[in-house]
């Protein structure tokens, strides 16, 4: 059975999330009802990482195993013509060997979190980031930010029904760009890692918006990690302001 990698694009606003549920929307079974439009046999489909209710994606990557042996480009094709109209595109396919696995194969994934500082209410970009009121001290914000660096118990930053069997992760990056607009100020997250646990960025964002509007000093970041207590969290981002942007394998399965 040939086997085959997604790369995906979807606006999360109207799902409850990527993974399949009863009674719900959601990114999964809206992909999977695509599939079997070309295959009424196909079996279900796996993701690089369960995105939450209401976050968006613009690299995720699933597989799929099919009957027939399709021509990628044509597969992608198909494959939109059947999610249509729902709020999801296929960017690219490709052929992988059966061994690959979207989740269990990942040896990197990135996520943007989009902030807008300004006091009039997103129009253009409702439900494509976080707006606050207030100005935040992006220098501030990089102070806290560096440091959760590197391998830590991450358990004050993740869900309480978080499923992860370990805390212990390893961030490798956290950048803060900022960007002036003509009525406020953008900060976009950059954060990249092998794997993350649940709610771990939004976690993240939350407590370094506290930092940045002068509500905690940078060190109190550390006090945090260090407590491994979800109570000395800050307040949890909301979900539609994060973007699953990107998933590392090696070899690349889109290359070339």
């Amino acid at each position: 059975m040939p086997r085959f990698a997604l790369r995906l694009e979807y606006h999360g606003g109207s799902f409850s999330g990527w993974q399949r549920q009863a009674g719900q929307p959601s990114v999964q079974a809206a992909v999977e009802a695509a599939l079997r439009r070309l295959e009424p046999a196909a079996p279900g489909i796996a993701a690089a990482g369960r995105t939450d209710a209401g976050v968006h994606a613009s690299g995720q990557v699933a597989h799929c195993d099919l009957a027939r042996d399709w021509d990628p480009f044509r597969l992608a094709e198909a494959l939109n013509a059947h999610l249509r109209p729902e709020p999801v595109a296929v960017l690219a396919a490709a052929r992988v060997a059966a061994s690959f696995h979207a989740r269990f194969s990942a040896r990197e994934r990135r996520y943007t979190y989009r902030l807008v500082a300004r006091r009039a209410p997103l129009a253009l970009e409702a439900g494509l980031a976080w707006r606050v009121r207030h100005p935040l001290d992006a220098a501030a914000m990089r102070a806290g930010a560096a440091q959760l660096l590197g391998r830590h118990d991450f358990t004050t930053f993740r869900a309480a029904l978080c499923q992860a069997a370990s805390p212990v992760k390893t961030l490798d990056a956290l950048e803060i760009e900022e960007s002036a607009l003509p009525h406020g100020t953008e900060f976009r997250f950059h954060l990249r890692a092998r794997s993350f646990l649940h709610n771990q960025v939004r976690s993240i964002v939350g407590t370094l918006e506290r930092v940045g509007a002068g509500a905690w000093a940078p060190g109190r970041v550390a006090e945090a990690l260090a407590a491994r207590d979800r109570a000395a969290c800050g307040p949890v981002a909301p979900p539609h302001g994060l973007v699953l942007t990107g998933v590392t394998y090696h070899p690349d399965p889109f290359a070339g």
